[in-house]
């Protein structure tokens, strides 16, 4: 009989954690289980990238992505039906009130992590019971695992620094204590949680992403959907708009490259809230006809091939997906060192680390444009590396035996 797995996730947008979900189900032996999927606010263009085996729990699903305008109205009508469904609200007012006054103390109010609770609450909940449940991210779909779904064995995954995310015991009301595992996807991000967790060591593993490399080089070759320039230096960066990515630094770093005599194009893919931020902030400084914010796309993994170099500047990281694919893309790769990102990048042997700065940022920038030699030396090196996920899913089948 095969076994039952369950991944929960809260949304699928086009993201890292929602990429290596998809990933790790591709790679799961359909004869051997039978994979079930729980989204906690149904919604998302990856939606279409799940694999045809996998039973979608969700009776109805909006494709849209989540951060397209159609699909922040869809959005914010789910979360309103679910804050309410099952008097959610209601039961959970002084977990509200008591997590907001802390946000407050802290001059960081945080929206979703004030609801993913309430949103967990509020979920339809399935009467069938599995031999594995996995939270795949943090927040309600940890929840939800925890206080609704029936299995012999759960595991949680952590993707971020936890602390810097702005996750806390008191959010979280210390669900992770009835966890059978904790995965976590770098060691860096392990240092942390246990930071908050330290009783939880001992059952808190480390899980790399999975990516199809097939499939990303595979995609490759396809046509862009916009043309990127055929004259300077390209820069490519793929990643939310979010504050954590640090593009409005990216901003201020492209204007000191060009002050500095180079002809650069910055490419950006990816949707966020930041959009307009961003745009207002480019023509401020003079450099909107440079910095090409592109949206999301389908298939960015044309892009990554015609960039000249691959630029992954972050305030803070778990694990980079798109630094994975640039490496298994061949790309020179300059990346801000901070957690996450100093466990994939080799400072020096296969790219560069940089201070979180403009000026770190273009000064590495410069090294590779007025290096050729160096930037080769750090395609090669990116190309080389072989990704084994045999461990991370005998990690996964370990926990059904």
């Amino acid at each position: 009989m095969k076994k039952k797995i369950l991944f929960v996730i809260n949304t699928l947008g086009r993201a890292g954690a929602e990429m290596a979900m998809t990933a790790l189900m591709n790679k799961l032996d359909e004869s051997q289980y039978e994979i079930s999927l729980y989204v906690m606010l149904a919604q998302g263009e990856l939606i279409k990238d799940i694999p045809p085996y996998v039973h979608v729990i969700n009776k109805n699903f909006c494709d849209k992505s989540v951060l397209s305008s159609q699909g922040k109205k869809n959005l914010n009508r789910l979360i309103l039906k679910k804050i309410f469904a099952h008097g959610s609200i209601f039961k959970n007012i002084f977990y509200v009130i008591s997590v907001l006054f802390s946000m407050i103390k802290k001059h960081r109010i945080q929206p979703d992590k004030l609801l993913w609770r309430v949103i967990s609450d509020g979920s339809d909940v399935t009467g069938e019971e599995f031999d594995l449940a996995v939270a795949y991210i943090e927040g309600a779909s940890a929840y939800y695992v925890h206080d609704h779904v029936k299995a012999k064995k759960k595991v949680g995954f952590i993707h971020i620094d936890y602390s810097k995310a702005g996750y806390t015991r008191k959010t979280d009301k210390n669900c992770y204590d009835d966890f059978d595992r904790i995965f976590t996807v770098s060691d860096e991000v392990k240092e942390c949680f246990i930071s908050v967790y330290p009783e939880l060591e001992e059952k808190t593993k480390v899980f790399h992403n999975i990516i199809d490399e097939e499939k990303i080089i595979s995609k490759s070759s396809e046509k862009m959907k916009y043309k990127m320039s055929d004259k300077g230096i390209r820069l490519l960066t793929v990643g939310r708009l979010t504050y954590q990515k640090g593009y409005d630094v990216a901003v201020y770093a492209l204007k000191e490259l060009v002050n500095h005599g180079f002809d650069v194009n910055w490419y950006i893919l990816g949707d966020g809230h930041e959009y307009q931020t961003l745009a207002a902030l480019a023509v401020k400084e003079g450099v909107d006809s440079r910095f090409h914010l592109l949206g999301a796309v389908d298939n960015p993994y044309p892009y990554y091939k015609a960039a000249d170099i691959y630029v992954h500047a972050t305030r803070f990281e778990g694990k980079s997906i798109a630094i994975q694919e640039a490496q298994v893309l061949g790309c020179a790769i300059i990346a801000s060192d901070c957690s996450g990102n100093r466990e994939q990048i080799n400072d020096g042997v296969d790219g560069i680390l940089c201070g979180f700065t403009p000026a770190g940022i273009a000064d590495g920038i410069e090294k590779l444009i007025t290096n050729p030699a160096l930037a080769t030396k750090f395609r090669m090196a990116s190309a080389e590396k072989q990704i084994n996920h045999l461990e991370e899913l005998q990690n996964i089948y370990g926990m059904m035996r």
